[in-house]
C-alpha cells in the first residue's frame, strides 16, 4: 500500500522567488488541479489556513524540492502539513527521462513532483525537521565556512595587489589574516611611509597588538630600514594602494564577523546534550566539532549504521559495472559540505590520533593518494564515531587501540614501527 494514500491530499509545489506553482491531487482521482501562490507571508498564510478548513485539520502531503528555500521555512509553521523534500537533480532526471526533449514549465514540475513521490514513495521520507536549537547551529557552521572562504578570497585578491608595489609588507607578517596585518597595512599603505614612521611608533604599534617578541620586532624593524621599492611608477602604486585599503577594511571586517560566530557557535554548542561526545574527538577543535554534532543530528534512527551515513555523506565509494568492465569511484551526488567536514576531521586526525596516522601511512604504501587515504580514513572513523553516537559515550583512543590489539589488526604492527 502506498502510505500517500493515507492523505486527503497531496501537493506538488514547484517554488519559485516570487510565486510558486501548485498542483493538488486528491487519492482516487486523476484530476488535477493547478494553482499559483505568491511569495508573501500573508498569502502563504491564507492558502494554509485554507487547507486547514477544508481537510478538516487532518494531514496534507507536500512535495517539494530541497530543505533550503525560504518557502519550506515558512511552511514548517503549519502542524497539519507534512512536508516530503526532494532533491532537485533527482527531479530534473525524473523530467529528462520522460521528457528527453527537456521541454519545462513550473506547472507540469509541480505535477512531476507529486507524480514522483507517488510511484516511488519508498525513495521518499516525511522531513522531520530537528529541534530549532540544532537547525541553528547547523545554519551557523555553514554560513561561518561560507565566511571563511569569503576571508581567504579577499586575502588572495589583497596579496596580488600588494605583490605589483609593496611585496615587502608580505614578508613581514607571516599571517595575513590578522588584525596586525590588516591595521599596519591600513596605517602604513606604502613602503616609504612605512620607512618615515619612528622606531619607537613602529614598536608602540606592535605592542599595542600584542606582538610583544623582541627579536620579531627587531628583525622587522631591520627589514623596514633596509627595504627598497620595488616601483615607484605612480601609475601601479596609486591603483593599488587604493585597491589595497578597499580590500582591508573588508579583510579586517570578516575577521571581526568570523569571531563573532565562533563565540555564538561556541555557545549554542555547549548547551547541547551531545557536545561531550564531538568536543572529546581527537582533531575536533572548536570548528569541526559542532560540524560533526550536526553531521550526526540528534535523531538516533536517522543513521540506522554507520553505512547509511557513509552513503549519505559521500564517503562511501560506489561501484559501477557494464558488461565485463566494473570500476569503483567516489559519489558524485552528496552533501557536499557535510563530506566536507568529515574529510577536513579525517585529515586532521592523522596528526592527533596514533592509529589513524597508521592508517594513512599504510593506505599511503598500497599506492593511494592523499585524498584517497584520507576517504578510506574518513570511512573507517563514521564507523567509530557511529557507535559511540549511538551508546553515547565519548570515544576512547586507548580503549580502540586495545580492541585493535585484541583483533590482531594489521594496524597493531604499523604502530609498532
Amino acid at each position: 500500500m502506498n502510505h500517500l494514500d493515507q492523505y486527503p491530499a497531496v501537493i506538488g509545489i514547484d517554488w519559485a522567488d516570487k510565486k510558486h506553482d501548485l498542483c493538488l491531487k486528491l487519492p482516487g482521482s486523476d484530476d488535477l488541479v493547478f494553482s499559483t501562490l505568491t511569495h508573501k507571508a500573508e498569502a502563504i498564510d491564507d492558502w494554509a489556513n485554507a487547507l486547514r478548513e477544508r481537510f478538516g485539520g487532518k494531514p496534507v502531503a507536500v512535495c517539494i524540492e530541497s530543505r533550503k528555500v525560504p518557502l519550506i521555512h515558512a511552511l514548517l509553521k503549519y502542524e497539519f502539513l507534512v512536508l516530503y523534500p526532494v532533491n532537485p537533480q533527482t527531479l530534473a532526471r525524473y523530467r529528462r527521462a520522460l521528457r528527453p526533449s527537456r521541454a519545462k514549465d513550473d506547472p507540469s514540475d509541480a505535477q512531476m513532483l507529486v507524480d514522483l513521490v507517488q510511484r516511488h514513495p519508498e525513495q521518499f521520507h516525511p522531513w522531520t525537521p530537528e529541534r530549532p536549537e540544532v537547525r541553528a547551529l547547523a545554519a551557523l557552521v555553514e554560513m561561518r565556512r561560507r565566511l571563511v572562504a569569503d576571508k581567504v578570497r579577499i586575502t588572495n585578491r589583497l596579496t596580488a595587489a600588494l605583490k605589483n608595489y609593496y611585496p615587502q609588507v608580505l614578508e613581514w607578517f607571516a599571517d595575513r589574516d590578522t588584525l596586525l596585518f590588516c591595521n599596519f597595512v591600513e596605517r602604513w599603505p606604502t613602503l616609504r611611509a612605512a620607512q618615515r614612521a619612528r622606531q619607537s611608533t613602529l614598536c608602540t604599534f606592535f605592542h599595542e597588538h600584542n606582538a610583544r617578541y623582541p627579536k620579531v620586532i627587531e628583525r622587522r624593524l631591520e627589514a623596514i630600514r633596509r627595504a627598497i621599492p620595488l616601483t615607484e611608477d605612480a601609475g601601479v602604486i596609486a591603483p593599488n594602494q587604493l585597491l589595497v585599503g578597499a580590500l582591508i577594511h573588508q579583510l579586517a571586517l570578516l575577521l571581526g564577523q568570523v569571531h563573532r560566530f565562533d563565540q555564538e557557535i561556541s555557545s549554542r554548542f555547549a548547551a547541547l546534550d551531545d557536545a561531550p561526545l564531538f568536543d572529546a574527538l581527537p582533531g575536533a577543535g572548536p570548528q569541526l566539532a559542532p560540524r560533526l554534532l550536526i553531521a550526526f543530528g540528534e535523531d538516533r534512527t536517522r543513521f540506522p549504521t554507520g553505512e547509511t551515513l557513509s552513503r549519505y555523506a559521500g564517503i562511501a565509494p560506489v561501484t559501477e559495472r557494464s558488461g565485463n568492465k566494473s570500476w569503483v569511484h567516489w559519489r558524485y551526488s552528496c552533501p557536499k559540505f557535510l563530506r566536507q567536514t568529515f574529510i577536513e576531521w579525517a585529515n586532521e586526525t592523522v596528526r592527533f590520533s596514533f592509529w589513524a596516522k597508521a592508517f594513512y601511512q599504510l593506505q599511503r604504501e598500497k599506492g593511494k593518494t592523499h585524498q584517497m587515504a584520507i576517504r578510506a580514513l574518513a570511512f573507517k572513523w563514521i564507523r567509530i564515531l557511529h557507535r559511540c553516537w549511538l551508546d553515547r559515550k565519548p570515544y576512547d583512543e586507548a580503549k580502540y587501540l586495545m580492541a585493535l590489539k585484541a583483533k590482531g589488526s594489521p594496524l597493531v604492527a604499523a604502530l609498532a614501527k
